[in-house]
């Protein structure tokens, strides 16, 4: 036996053995559910410092979690960003709508009109109230659970559902899995399936604006579990380095795709502990309180064009769904955990508020809802005229050899031809070319 290195523990050693700790989530399923373990202080107790602050003087919100409805459905506090009525059921209204596209395109792909579809359940107030504090042309670089910036940004739901089926009406032509939606026009950059590849790209637009003197700041949307990315982290650094005009949105939403927040390093600190690290600007806020979101965001957007820095916000929420169509969260967690997030939901909460203010009542819900419902489903029918899954109609097969090069190569002009002829032969005049 080869001997053992110095200081190696061996047998006699009175030193004691190591051992690995591997995460686990409180619940699994079966399991009851007892969120009395998280800290939920109340609404309108989190001071709300200068935007142009030391991050070092606002170590704390990192810690604590910035709230502003109530238990009594009222607005508390330095953070309530005395929104008008029309602003709060404009926001309530985008909500509902992200909400009921949802429900439409979950079915159509139970129903096999598209392969894959990922809801938001739960989070919409993560996208929708804290997109509509920024401005129109901010560039957003989000992840794959922010429809609700687009549906709030007037997208066209019919460009978004031929996205989904991947049709002949697609503007991306079926070079994106459905629900990577696209929209310079609206500032909306690509959506990666390659996680955190957006927050660095966000860094670098954001420095881009900076050096050009430009006047638009950048925000970027992404999941808890990717911040074990490395990409994160170079964005991260870069962003306080170089003080680029941006904004770093982490939801948490407790679970990755079916692994909880304690692989990310949620066992130990917040994810907007991490700011501080890097000098960031760190702000925990109530992922499910839309007035909260907005406050956040727009305190973090001021910061950017004050040229402050940058700023890292989580987003405390809860997935109330799976992670998409392709999973069963009954396989890892308690059926429970949802009917008992402290939290609640963020529609919900919104609408109590409006009402709770005078400026709403149930049976206007109740018609906001069913409208919404209606109009999704009629959007739906005009886009299925285009096609659905596995029903031939999309873009030409030449088409993907186009788009890329200003001017075809001659490699990729040779391939073209020789995979249509192929395909002529194969499918001799059925299939559109």
């Amino acid at each position: 036996m080869a001997d053992r290195p110095a200081g190696a523990a061996g047998e006699g050693d009175n030193r004691p053995k190591l051992s690995l700790h591997v995460p686990e989530p409180k619940f699994r399923p079966g399991d009851a559910v007892d969120f009395s373990h998280l800290q939920i202080p109340e609404a309108g107790v989190q001071p709300r410092p200068d935007e142009t602050c030391d991050p070092k003087d606002m170590r704390d919100l990192a810690f604590g979690l910035v709230r502003v409805l109530g238990e009594d459905n009222k607005a508390h506090g330095p953070w309530d960003p005395k929104l008008d009525p029309e602003t709060l059921r404009r926001m309530l209204g985008h909500m509902a709508m992200t909400r009921a596209f949802d429900e439409r395109m979950f079915r159509g792909q139970r129903q096999g009109k598209t392969s894959f579809y990922m809801k938001c359940t739960g989070e919409e107030a993560t996208s929708v109230s804290a997109s509509m504090a920024l401005a129109a042309d901010d560039m957003v670089f989000p992840s794959y659970r922010q429809q609700g910036i687009l549906i709030q940004r007037g997208y066209p739901l019919i460009e978004m559902i031929n996205q989904i089926y991947s049709n002949k009406g697609d503007k991306l032509k079926g070079r994106q899995l459905p629900i990577m939606y696209s929209s310079r026009e609206h500032s909306f950059f690509t959506i990666s399936g390659n996680l955190a590849t957006q927050t660095p790209q966000a860094v670098g637009w954001a420095m881009a604006s900076a050096a050009k003197g430009d006047s638009r700041i950048a925000a970027t949307w992404v999941g808890e579990g990717s911040t074990a990315e490395g990409d994160f982290h170079s964005a991260c650094l870069f962003a306080t380095v170089y003080n680029a005009p941006v904004i770093l949105n982490v939801v948490n939403n407790q679970w990755a795709i079916s692994s909880f927040s304690g692989f990310a390093g949620g066992e130990r600190t917040t994810f907007a502990a991490r700011a501080i690290g890097y000098g960031l600007a760190g702000l925990r806020v109530d992922g499910n309180d839309a007035l909260a979101c907005y406050a956040a965001q727009k305190w973090a957007a001021d910061r950017a064009r004050a040229n402050a820095g940058p700023t890292l916000i989580e987003f405390f929420t809860y997935r109330a769904e799976g992670h998409s169509t392709s999973d069963d969260p009954s396989g890892y967690r308690s059926a429970q955990e949802r009917n008992e997030w402290p939290l609640g939901d963020p529609v919900t909460r919104l609408k109590d508020h409006l009402i709770a203010i005078g400026e709403w009542d149930e049976e206007r819900q109740q018609k906001m809802d069913l409208e919404a419902a209606e109009y999704v489903k009629a959007v739906t029918k005009e886009a299925e005229a285009n096609g659905i899954l596995g029903h031939g109609l999309h873009h030409p097969f030449r088409t993907m050899f186009e788009d890329v090069f200003e001017e075809l190569p001659w490699h990729l002009k040779e391939q073209s031809e020789q995979a249509i002829r192929e395909r002529e032969t194969k499918f001799p005049g059925g299939l559109k070319l």
